[in-house]
């Protein structure tokens, strides 16, 4: 025991310097550029580490000194009951009369999986003509499928969906899986049941974008999604444009949702395109491809611009953490003030955010323009903390514009978490099949991504919704189809 106890020991330690270094990155340079979820994926595999320890250590313990059960937060009441009564094999008794009464019982749970099973669905329709006269043959008419004449269950089209637009599954890995249960689907087949589900979640998808547009405020941001070009074998640029409206930071009561959109070009005739309509507040990072949709000129009139300041403290965040410039390291050290003001206002009305701003953020942002104008006047041009001081001037009434109207955030972080799964998704299938694929990828992405921000289990409301578009659902009732109705039904 005391040899397996150094050895833990040992390696204990080995695991804490490990955690070290990941929260030194974490707050270094390259944290800035690591994915949030490689980030948990490195702090996972540590706890792994430590598992395997602790599992040793007990296995060496003598039962009474093993560690007792601590109290956990119960299971969710939905999920089925498994009742195992296991009764004593002899009961202890000293007078050799027994007569057993029950006086009380220790009860404990644990979390079990059955795990997901193929099954065939057999649909008969019987038919029945009149043994007197034999006129006429009477049958109920065949239930309506997606994939007419095909071999997929509306649920079986939901989760292959969901597994490769939702969870990251590209088709290669999920044939494997199908394959160690006996059942051979091929990937051409399944790619070709997601177009087909596609098609048909189109108007939901369109509708999404649609309803974005009616908020009064709205996100905007675009994520690279590499597709292949025809004939060439090699993969040509295309990106995912992504618009979100997410009404709750000011205490609006509409559900949130995201619309994407895959395009081959990053141009402005994109995103004016999308929006078109729309004259609201956007909500934006630096990119110069929104510039456009605030010109007078603009057909519809032109919107309100508002600037995203995490885009820009991350210019000074760069410099900060290499320790070369202590403005840059007083820059971060202010911004930093603004943030604490809107975790206190998170989810109040315009009213009230605006009002606290002006009181408590104005100031600190009033007084970073002449801090960074006598800094910029004494530093080389072509330094990287003057480029960062030259990319707010240019955006100065951007960023200020939070300060006076409380629908605003202070910056574009909720789309950001919006594209979030769609790079996990993208790293996971390497890149889009085709322009076709990409569109696919993005009407089924829409759906999926808006049931999970409202809660919903997208599995669960895609086979309903699948299972309805098969029946015949009514073009008219088409928003009763949208995830966050899913409760209600």
């Amino acid at each position: 025991m005391a040899t397996v106890n150094e050895r833990a020991e040992t390696r204990i330690a080995d695991l804490h310097a490990i955690i070290k270094r990941l929260e030194r990155t974490q707050f270094g340079r390259s944290s800035e550029k690591l994915d949030a979820d490689q980030q948990a994926f490195a702090f996972d595999e540590v706890q792994t580490g430590l598992g395997a320890i602790e599992a040793e250590l007990e296995a060496v313990k003598p039962v009474s000194e093993r560690r007792v059960a601590r109290p956990r937060k119960a299971f969710p009441a939905h999920l089925e009951r498994v009742e195992v009564v296991i009764e004593p094999e002899t009961i202890v008794c000293g007078c050799g009369n027994c007569m057993p009464v029950r006086i009380g019982e220790d009860v404990s749970e644990r979390l079990d999986v059955t795990p997901a099973k193929f099954r065939v669905i057999v649909t008969r329709r019987p038919k029945y003509a009149c043994s007197l006269c034999k006129e006429g043959v009477s049958q109920a008419p065949a239930p309506g499928h997606l994939v007419d004449s095909g071999v997929p269950s509306e649920a079986l089209l939901a989760h292959v969906a969901v597994s490769k637009y939702a969870d990251g599954l590209p088709l290669y890995r999920q044939d494997g899986i199908y394959a160690r249960d006996g059942v051979e689907i091929s990937r051409n087949s399944m790619a070709n049941w997601m177009g087909r589900v596609g098609f048909h979640l189109t108007p939901l998808a369109d509708r999404i974008l649609a309803l974005i547009k009616e908020g009064e405020r709205v996100y905007a941001d675009e994520t690279t999604l590499p597709t292949l070009s025809p004939g060439s074998g090699k993969t040509k640029s295309a990106w995912l444009w992504t618009y979100a409206r997410d009404d709750r930071t000011f205490g609006g009561t509409a559900p949130p949702m995201v619309a994407y959109r895959f395009e081959d070009s990053r141009g402005g005739d994109r995103v004016e395109r999308h929006l078109s309509g729309y004259t609201g507040l956007l909500q934006v990072d630096g990119w110069g491809a929104y510039n456009r949709l605030a010109e007078a000129r603009r057909a519809g009139g032109p919107l309100t611009l508002a600037a995203c300041w995490a885009h820009l403290r991350r210019k000074f965040y760069e410099l900060h953490v290499s320790g070369i410039s202590h403005v840059a390291s007083e820059t971060v050290e202010r911004i930093a003030k603004l943030w604490a003001v809107e975790e206190k206002i998170r989810g109040q009305d315009p009213d009230c955010r605006r009002t606290a701003r002006q009181e408590q953020s104005a100031a600190i942002v009033a007084e970073l323009w002449p801090f960074w104008e006598k800094e910029l006047a004494r530093i080389p041009g072509k330094s990287k903390l003057a480029e960062a001081i030259r990319y707010a001037r240019s955006r100065r009434e951007a960023l200020e514009r939070f300060l006076h109207d409380g629908r605003l955030d202070i910056d574009s972080n909720a789309v950001e978490r919006a594209i979030r799964p769609q790079t996990i998704t993208r790293k996971n299938a390497l890149f889009a099949g085709s322009d076709g694929g990409g569109q696919t990828w993005a009407t089924i992405a829409t759906l999926l991504q808006s049931a999970k921000m409202n809660g919903i289990d997208p599995f669960a409301w895609l086979t309903k919704t699948l299972e309805r578009i098969a029946a015949g659902w009514p073009n008219r009732d088409l928003d009763q189809l949208l995830p966050w109705h899913h409760h209600a039904n």
